[in-house]
């Protein structure tokens, strides 16, 4: 698809003429121009304009104030034939004054041009404007504003931050991480200077919210590159101050009949490495920290054992109650804490599904998206030493069977005990237990034979454990 075809392009194009018919300037700025320079597809775009505020607001008929002490508004644009809105962000041209919180300026003053509104953002491929009337893909060049050398920087794929690197870090720490995600999913090298500002400041990354990084982390991990973006999170400094719990991961060691590949580190970016591109956030941030839990566990290679290897006994219960640690901190929702928790809780599992009862293996696959559960596996054994058996096993009988099999409606349920007689306790839940596993085996699959099954197991039952 041209870009000229989208709703967002169409929408912003519409903005821009708006504002030039009263006598504005505007342009299209920011990571648009730089996706539009390097041939993708823009996923927004954003206007820049030396209307102010007040005049934006009053010059379109649907727009909110979101960010009017930054001078940002945002437009709300019908489009006709696809029947949908479109919201583009519009912000005036500025100057920051003193950022104090290390992420917002306290105050800021509006220009006239686009030269000085460049000067206060980030990185020279994000400082770039773009006049989009009469814009082909065949004539973008021509149609760039570039103050900062940003078109240099693309060809020569470097991120470089804009004048001195340590003024822009200590303005916006959020821009340290947004170096790193930028440069790794554009493959892009992080300029020296701007890198060396980052490992001075990298500590100082503990002043934005935990919010605010955990969105950073989840862009790294699913817009593509994640194995290069925490390698630059190690080069940087920033690894150990945002997920300390992974850098602990450095220098574990593993059994290397399992594990040819190396560290408990160098397995975890294996892993990053192979994970499908845009994946689920829950299935990349469980591949990240399905081996969190290696380092507390760690025990070295006994000689005097009788199969003497490097060990991580409960390495997977533990790595689960430190994935809740992190994820609560990140403040993730309790619904994508519980999916990645489990994924780490329970990756350790497929080691033993061949040996599984039937009972106990649908009871496996009745975790929440057991398809995750797969390809978390997947990840892991191609990660290592690539012994696809367990996965093929496991994936064969999940699918040989539809959902309902492996999660059947109950033959009995608790007021069928109570009517027996019984009184709700330990061993109530024991007999819906039994009854289930026998349902599951296939060795009962009526009520009947549920009921007889149920009478079977009161009377082996002794009498101190059942109430009649």
């Amino acid at each position: 698809m041209n870009f000229r075809d989208t709703n967002q392009f169409q929408a912003a194009l519409h903005i821009v003429e708006r504002l030039r018919e009263r006598g504005y300037q505007a342009y299209f700025a920011g990571g648009c121009v730089r996706d539009l320079l390097l041939g993708l597809m823009p996923k927004d775009y954003d206007v820049a304009t030396n209307a102010t505020p007040e005049k934006v607001l009053l010059g379109f008929d649907r727009t909110f104030s979101v960010g009017m002490h930054f001078g940002v508004v945002i437009v709300c644009t019908a489009n006709k034939d696809a029947g949908c809105e479109v919201q583009t962000e519009v912000a005036t041209f500025r100057a920051d004054g003193v950022y104090t919180d290390g992420r917002r300026p306290d105050e800021v003053s509006y220009s006239d041009t686009a030269a000085e509104d460049v000067l206060r953002r980030d990185f020279t491929v994000n400082g770039m404007m773009l006049d989009p009337t009469g814009l082909t893909p065949d004539n973008l060049q021509v149609h760039v504003l570039d103050h900062v050398g940003g078109q240099a920087d693309l060809q020569a794929k470097v991120l470089r931050a804009i004048g001195d690197p340590e003024r822009r870090f200590t303005e916006d720490k959020l821009r340290m991480l947004r170096a790193v995600r930028f440069a790794a999913r554009l493959g892009f090298t992080i300029e020296p200077e701007t890198m060396r500002a980052i490992q001075r400041q990298a500590a100082t990354i503990a002043q934005v919210s935990n919010e605010r990084v955990r969105d950073e982390l989840t862009k790294m991990l699913t817009e593509g590159q994640p194995r290069r973006a925490f390698e630059l999170l190690d080069e940087s400094g920033l690894l150990p101050h945002v997920l300390l719990e992974v850098a602990a991961m450095k220098g574990v060691q593993q059994p290397p009949e399992w594990h040819p590949e190396g560290d408990v580190w160098v397995h975890t970016l294996l892993l990053l490495e192979k994970l499908p591109p845009h994946p689920a956030a829950t299935l990349a941030w469980g591949a990240l920290l399905h081996d969190v839990g290696k380092p507390p566990c760690y025990q070295p290679l006994n000689p005097a054992d009788e199969k003497p290897r490097i060990r991580f006994n409960g390495h997977a219960e533990v790595g689960a109650t430190l994935a809740r640690h992190i994820l609560n901190r990140l403040r993730f929702s309790n619904s994508d804490t519980d999916q990645i928790v489990a994924l780490v809780a329970n990756h350790m599992r497929f080691g033993d599904v061949k040996n599984m009862k039937g009972s106990t293996l649908k009871r496996f696959f009745r975790l929440h998206d057991f398809p995750e559960h797969l390809a978390l596996h997947w990840l892991d054994v191609t990660a290592s030493h690539n012994l696809l058996g367990m996965y093929d096993y496991a994936r064969e009988h999940f699918y040989a069977a539809p959902m309902e099999e492996h999660k059947p409606a109950p033959l009995l349920n608790g007021r069928d005990l109570i009517d027996a007689g019984l009184r709700p306790g330990p061993r109530f839940k024991q007999l819906l237990s039994d009854i289930e596993d026998a349902q599951l085996e296939g060795t009962i699959s009526t009520r009947n034979q549920a009921i007889n099954l149920l009478r079977d197991l009161l009377a082996k039952a002794a009498p101190a454990q059942v109430t009649l």
